[in-house]
Formats: structure tokens, sequence, C-alpha cells
């Protein structure tokens, strides 16, 4: 009977015993969870990181200089048309006199700081650069080491016959419910990739757009220099234009007393006087219109250099005409291909999509991270017991669903873009070149005639007048001069301006218009 009773209680302690470790292990499984859980998880698939169809910058705006042959004939000299064409950001600007006090006279230099640091063409790309850079820093984090901290609370029951344990000890009663417990973990946790060359060719084609966005942004301020450059070389031009007007009407009201005088002594008939009346006030509608013209130009001036929008400033430079710096095509066409910005942010932009390309074909490469956790675990901070846990993940992947050819396929037309995109813009900038070469003669040739053209009319109008005033013509001849010697004096201003608009495309082509600009146009 003793024996019979200790096979009982021994029976009893082994069946508390296996109880009391169910209930330990129970408690240890969620916080066992926790900390081994993010070891054991795998590391989801790398995925290349594509870049845009296209590599040409978002900017829809634009800055274009030409001189346009005039068609058909016409009785000016002047066979070219310059102009600027300004479009998108390029014709905006943000503010600039707060930082940049201004005094009220403008010369182009200032005019060209200013374009450069507060025209919107520039501003824009400024801030693409900035968000390239960022980019790229979000693409590298995948290469450096990632530490994180957690701390836990829980708090918790077990109900025993729940998860179907079931004890029956005769004399014994086990509870059914366990609890309630406590414990707390608190962890900082590292994980680092090892080798992931999807990762690698991602950062160095964020790298490559990166450098590409730079070189896009140095271009840009080539454009603000011409668009600057240009709408200054306007407003010379307009000034110029309402100074040759106003000489135009002071000869006209000298002709018009004269005629008046002549009138009196029985010279010259009415219908002279009333001639040369009306050519007084055609001289004066004239002079109104280019006084117009000479204000929009100033508020364009204004408006791309982040100045008021207004006519109150006075510009202090003259650019008068003056030839281009010597240099052969072959030179001006090597020097573009050697300073082009452009050109060059289309080839890092091949670049980029060459280690797109590659990044795509290593998804399907074995990549190796290492994680690890240190903490402490316990019901209060003071008997909390450290712990920790290192693992290291190879993956390997055996089938993906096709997701690798398609990235590979998505970037090798990404690739084929981009190279099109460059043999493109070399072209370009060939064409470009040679064009401003060409204009830059023949806005040359035509200065020269429009010289001498002003020289024959204004002796052909000195004759006209002297006759006049002998009174052996009527003033219709004279009013006839006065017209061509208007028209010579337009014609003149009309060849410089092109002249000098020719030669900012050639700056502009070549690349590096800012560093180059003094040198074109002989600036002081």
């Amino acid at each position: 009977m003793t024996q019979q009773i200790e096979r009982t209680n021994r029976g009893a302690r082994i069946a508390m015993l296996a109880a009391i470790l169910c209930i330990a292990l129970i408690a240890l499984a969620q916080p066992a969870r926790a900390q081994f859980g993010a070891a054991s998880a795998g590391a989801p698939p790398p995925a290349a990181n594509q870049v845009p169809l296209t590599g040409r910058p978002v900017q829809n705006g634009s800055v274009a200089a030409a001189d346009q042959p005039v068609p058909g004939a016409e009785t000016s000299v002047n066979t070219l048309n310059p102009t600027v064409n300004v479009s998108g950001p390029y014709s905006g600007s943000a503010g600039s006199t707060a930082k940049m006090p201004f005094s009220g006279k403008l010369s182009l230099r200032e005019a060209i700081a200013r374009g450069l640091a507060y025209n919107l063409g520039a501003v824009d790309l400024s801030a693409t650069v900035r968000q390239a850079e960022g980019q790229a820093r979000s693409v590298r984090s995948a290469l450096l080491p990632n530490v994180s901290g957690d701390i836990a609370e829980t708090f918790e029951t077990v109900n025993l016959a729940a998860l179907g344990l079931h004890f029956q000890v005769p004399g014994f009663s086990f509870p059914t419910v366990v609890g309630p417990f406590n414990y707390m973990d608190v962890r900082a946790r590292l994980s680092q990739t090892v080798a992931n060359m999807t990762d690698v060719n991602n950062y160095r084609a964020a790298r490559e757009t990166e450098q590409a966005d730079k070189l896009s942004a140095e271009d840009a301020r080539d454009l603000v220099v011409l668009a600057v450059s240009g709408a200054y070389l306007e407003v010379i031009a307009a000034q110029a234009r309402v100074q040759s007007a106003e000489a135009q009407l002071e000869t006209a009201n000298a002709v018009f007393s004269q005629t008046q005088q002549q009138f009196q002594y029985g010279k010259v008939a009415q219908v002279d006087v009333n001639r040369s009346q009306v050519e007084v006030l055609t001289e004066q509608q004239r002079l109104l219109s280019l006084q117009n013209d000479l204000t929009k130009q100033k508020i364009n001036l204004a408006r791309l250099t982040g100045l008021p929008p207004t006519d109150q400033f006075e510009i202090t430079d003259d650019i008068p005409y003056s030839p281009a710096p010597p240099i052969t095509i072959d030179d001006a066409l090597k020097q573009a291909f050697d300073n082009r910005p452009d050109l060059k942010a289309a080839d890092a932009e091949v670049h980029a999509a060459e280690l797109a390309k590659s990044a795509a074909r290593d998804e399907r490469l074995p990549s190796l991270a290492v994680s690890a956790d240190f903490g402490a675990i316990g019901t209060n901070p003071g008997e909390a017991r450290a712990t920790y846990t290192v693992s290291g993940t190879l993956t390997v992947p055996i089938w993906q669903g096709g997701r690798a050819a398609g990235d590979v396929e998505q970037a090798d037309a990404a690739l084929d873009q981009r190279r099109a995109e460059l043999e493109d813009e070399r072209s370009q900038i060939e064409g470009q070149v040679r064009e401003a070469y060409l204009d830059v003669e023949a806005a040359a040739s035509q200065v020269e005639l429009a010289e001498k053209n002003r020289e024959v009319v204004a002796q052909t109008l000195d004759e006209t007048r002297l006759r006049l005033g002998a009174g052996v013509s009527d003033n219709v001849a004279l009013v006839q001069s006065q017209e061509s010697m208007a028209g010579a004096e337009l014609d003149y201003i009309d060849s410089v301006f092109a002249h000098n608009v020719a030669k900012l495309s050639l700056a502009r082509a070549i690349g590096g218009a800012a560093e180059s600009l003094p040198q074109y146009l002989k600036m002081q």
C-alpha cells in the first residue's frame, strides 16, 4: 500500500513538473518570436531602380537666338531678321531686389548676374539637382547599415484548455488559466547588406543621373546668359531706334520751319508746306511707337532678371559693332564637343541607363545580408537579462515569375533611347555651331552694307537740302530723302543687333557663354 502511494505521488510530481514546463514554454513563446522572428524572416528580393524612358530635361522652356532671312524684296538693305525666343521658365524670375539691392542703373554684367541667380530656368534646374542628390542618398541607404531600436511591454494570460492542455492527476487540481503575467523586451537591431549587386548598380545609376542633372543645370546657365544678353541687346537696339527717331523728328521740324519761311516769300507752294507738316506728324508717330517698344523691351529684361516689371531703370552699356573673335569652323566644333554641358549630360544619362540594365540583370544573382540584435528581456528592468542574436541570410533567386527578364527588357529599351538621344544631341550641337557660324558671317557682311548705305543716303540728303534751299527743287525729293535716311539709320541699328545676336548664338553653340561672352561682345 505504501509503495502504491509513493508511485502515485511520484507521478503527480512528474505531471506537475510537465505542466510547469508547458506553462513556461507558452510564456516565453511570444518574446522568443519577437527575438528571433526578424532574423528568420526572408528579405524581399532586390528590385532594379528603373530610369525614365527619356533622359532629356523635363523643363518645357527654351531659349533660341537666330538670324532669319527676310523673304521677298524690301526697300531696306537688311536681309536678316534677328530673333531671341525665350519661353517657359526662362521667361520669368524670382524677385532679386531684396537680396541684391538695385541702384536704378543696369549693366550687362549685372543683368547676367541677376539672371543666373534668379531666373526661373536656372532656379528650377537647381532644385532638380537637389532632388537628384536626395534620391541618390536614398538609394545609397540600401548599402549602409540600418540600425533601429524598439521596446515592448506585454501583459498576458494563457488558457491551457484552449491550447488543448489537460492535466488530470488524482488528488491534484491544476489551474486552467495561467496569469496574468508580464514581460518587457528592450532591443537594438542592426542589418547590413554584404553583397547585393543590384543595390550597388542602383546607386551607381543614381549617381550618374545626379551628375547629368548637374550638367543640365550648367547648360541652363548658358541659356540664361543667352536670354538675358539677348534681351539687353534688344533694349540697346530699341533705345538706338528711339534716338534715331528723335533726330529724324528734329530734322523734319527744321525742314518744316524752312518750308514755312520759303512759303512766306513765295518760293514754294502750300502743298509743300503741307507735305512737310505730314512728315513731322509721321516722325512723331514713329517716335511714339518706338518709345512704346523700348518700354516693353525694358519690362521684358526686368522680368528675366528679377527686377520689378517696369521701365524705371537705365541701361549703362552700349554694345557697338565689333568683329567676332577669329575662329575656324573646325575649332568651333571641337570646342563645342569638349565644352557643351548638355552633351556631357546626355553621355551621363547613357551611363546611368547602362548601370540600370546591369542592376536588372543582377536581380538573378544571390545576395547576402547579416542582421543582429542585442537587448534585454525580463518582467521589469531590474530583472531583465541580456540576449542577442546574430544571423546571416543568403538569398538565392530560383523563380521570380519572369520579373527579372521584364526589368531587363525595360532597362534595355531605356538604354537604346538614351543612346539615340546622345547621337541626336551631338548632331544638334554640330548644326547649331554651323548655323551660328554662318549667321556671324552673313551679319558682318550686312553691317558693312548698312554702313555704306547710311553714308550714301546721308550724302544724298545733304545735297537735296542744298537744292531745296537754292530753290531749284521742291520738297518731295527732300521728304523722300528723309525717309531714306530714317530707314538707313534703322537698317544700321538692326544690322548691328543682328551681328551681336549671331555672336551670342555662336558663344552659346560653343559652350561656356557666361565666360566667353565678354570676348564676343567686347564688354568693358
